[in-house]
């Protein structure tokens, strides 16, 4: 037969048949805990302030002590037991400090973590109140809840200006928008996030920015804030071609090779093609890209050219201009290709932050945005436990064609 894991002591088993006596259902047993949790609050309380004035309650030791008991204060506290009214012993100089119960304290740790906790799995303020009220009948106002949501700033900000590895192999850029509350209107913010896959193979959000515009100087401090806190090389550097974000790699990391996402740039070339000629485009696109090698992609395109370029002049055009960003891939064997061809693996990332936010529509302030997308980066990385699919391939790969580079 199998033992129960709650293996409890002899004290505590006399514990329990005392917990037992008038009890008929788990909501007995609760309120009983819950009055036990209120008296053992205050009675830890009476022993503190014992050990303050230096003498027990009514003991003749006290008379002319300079110091004595001044009766209680009435105070409110939220646990996992609901609200429990404590009465706090005071003392007549005003000095008596509790430990057990710290001053201006209404509520447990436990009750924060489990804030905390909802809040990281995407919960609203709004949600959170509401749960809270329900399962433990406790009033705990939204602006509370962001003010205990608040407590993770420090640590946001601690993870933020992290050091990092000297060396990334691949790293990625994108960002995600949300809206935001800006002197009475709602404007978009643009949060961007930078994931890199280390000599391991392991995936790390690298940091996160906040911007209303997305510009060449946002670009440059993103870069130049990865530079400060380590990262000396970059091998290959996979984004969607923003305007002014590969002049700022180039800049902060001039000898990083930059792979342009070929997905984005077959979306959006197909953006104003007529519906009847999308598919064709596309399977027609797919034969430069998706080529053996550069020769072959450079013939597709000519053909492309001659099929489609008096119609849709502007296909070719964008490529043209960035042929050698988007043809990058082409250097490298099929093992870093597949890492490389496309940001996918940021854009995942995005995807799984975009299902923790989806109960907030609307983000009062960047510290808001900033709390929730920690979060979730937090919860999302947890997972991230293996290295990149087929690294160990990879990886060999890039030890021959940066050998120069590289650090071991």
């Amino acid at each position: 037969m199998r033992q129960s894991k709650n293996i409890l002591t002899d004290k505590e088993m006399e514990l329990v048949s005392l917990l037992m006596q008038d009890c008929q259902s788990t909501g007995d047993i609760q309120s009983k805990l819950k009055r036990l949790f209120a008296g053992t609050i205050e009675q830890m309380l009476e022993s503190e302030m014992d050990d303050h004035l230096g003498y027990e309650k009514n003991c003749i030791e006290g008379n002319n002590s300079g110091n004595s008991r001044n009766g209680y204060n009435r105070k409110t506290i939220i646990s996992d037991y609901g609200e429990s009214e404590i009465a706090v012993p005071r003392d007549r100089n005003g000095e008596f400090d509790p430990k057990v119960l710290e001053k201006r304290q209404t509520r447990t740790d436990e009750i924060e973590q489990k804030i905390m906790a909802m809040y990281s799995k995407g919960m609203s303020q709004r949600d959170i109140e509401d749960n809270l009220r329900e399962i433990y009948g406790a009033e705990i106002p939204q602006t509370l809840i962001s003010k205990i949501t608040d407590k993770i700033l420090p640590e946001v900000n601690e993870w933020q200006n992290r050091p990092l590895e000297s060396l990334y192999p691949i790293v990625y850029f994108d960002g995600i928008m949300f809206k935001s509350r800006k002197d009475n209107q709602i404007i978009n913010k643009c949060v961007y996030s930078v994931l890199g896959i280390d000599m391991n193979g392991q995936k790390d959000i690298l940091g996160i920015w906040i911007s209303e515009n997305e510009s060449a100087s946002f670009y440059a401090s993103i870069c130049s804030d990865l530079k400060k806190r380590g990262v000396q090389d970059i091998f290959i550097a996979c984004h969607d071609n923003l305007r002014g974000l590969g002049d700022a790699i180039n800049a902060v990391f001039p000898k990083a090779k930059q792979q342009l996402c070929i997905v984005h740039q077959i979306r959006n070339s197909t953006k104003f093609v007529q519906y009847k000629d999308r598919k064709k485009i596309c399977e027609d696109l797919k034969q430069i890209y998706g080529a053996v090698n550069l020769d072959d992609a450079e013939y597709a395109k000519e053909e492309f050219r001659e099929k489609w370029d008096k119609k849709y002049p502007s296909i070719l055009r964008s490529c043209d201009t960035n042929w050698a960003e988007l043809t990058t891939f082409f250097n490298y064997p099929e093992q870093i290709r597949h890492l490389i061809y496309t940001t996918n693996a940021v854009e995942a990332y995005h995807r799984m932050v975009r299902k923790f936010t989806k109960t907030k529509s609307i983000f009062p302030t960047d510290d808001s945005i900033r709390k929730v997308v920690f979060l979730s980066a937090k919860e999302i990385t947890k997972k991230w436990t293996q290295p990149s699919r087929d690294w160990a391939m990879a990886y060999s790969q890039i030890m021959i064609f940066f050998a120069d580079r590289f650090v071991a």
